[in-house]
């Protein structure tokens, strides 16, 4: 009796996720779709820093309005993706760790954001700035559409979860799951791992590397003083 009590308990939370990532999904669908009716001015915006464009196949413009609808899709529709996460999560939580989710779910919400902006507006120019040097009067560039957007995406999605870093460090601490001196004693390993996982996320050139390292590092060190101010 006691294991088909657990099965059914299984089987209900097994439901209960497939609703919410169905309607996560519909969510998605729906704000892609409202985001493509501006999908040329959100063009406009995100190739300023490049400039003009071509495209390469007759396919390739359109597919790639369409991949810029579903990410900005995302980006709106990420307050209710965020929700239905949490409350997913939530009743397997303490009253007292359910009081720290809500805080930081608007806070991850604006983290998110300016890590977005800042790949977009600091790291993004003088990335293409390093890799289009590399021009001559022999050679010239012709960027596709389509491969500048995948470069855009890759970059960007990157730095809106890295700046998720203090929240998540804040909130393991806060947990009890692990402690600062446990992040301190481990400081210059963490360093090395930063610059590793810089090099796998963003494109293979020195520069956006050493911007995504630096903030990293310096997310992990205030981390590290905001656990401590708070505890």
């Amino acid at each position: 009796m006691e294991s088909d009590n657990l099965e059914m308990s299984i089987v209900e939370h097994l439901e209960e996720l497939r609703n919410r990532l169905i309607k996560s999904i519909i969510a998605v669908v729906i704000a892609a779709f409202v985001a493509y009716f501006f999908s040329e001015e959100l063009m406009e915006i995100l190739t300023r820093p490049v400039g003009e464009l071509v495209f390469l196949r007759p396919t390739e413009a359109f597919f790639t309005y369409i991949k810029i609808s579903i990410f900005a899709g995302i980006i709106v529709a990420l307050p209710f993706l965020l929700y239905q996460f949490w409350s997913f999560v939530l009743p397997a939580l303490h009253d007292n760790e359910k009081k720290y989710i809500n805080l930081l779910l608007p806070i991850s919400l604006f983290m998110f954001a300016l890590g977005i902006a800042f790949g977009f507006a600091v790291v993004l120019p003088l990335g293409m700035r390093f890799l289009l040097n590399f021009g001559s009067p022999e050679l010239s560039a012709m960027i596709s559409i389509s491969h500048y957007v995948s470069f855009l995406l890759t970059l960007l999605l990157p730095f809106g979860l890295i700046f998720q870093l203090p929240l998540v460090l804040n909130l393991m601490v806060k947990l009890g799951i692990v402690k600062i001196d446990t992040l301190t004693m481990f400081r210059k390993y963490i360093i090395v791992l930063i610059f590793i996982i810089s090099a796998i996320l963003t494109p293979p050139d020195i520069i956006t590397q050493m911007f995504m390292a630096g903030p990293l590092i310096l997310l992990y060190e205030g981390s590290i003083l905001i656990a401590k101010f708070i505890n």
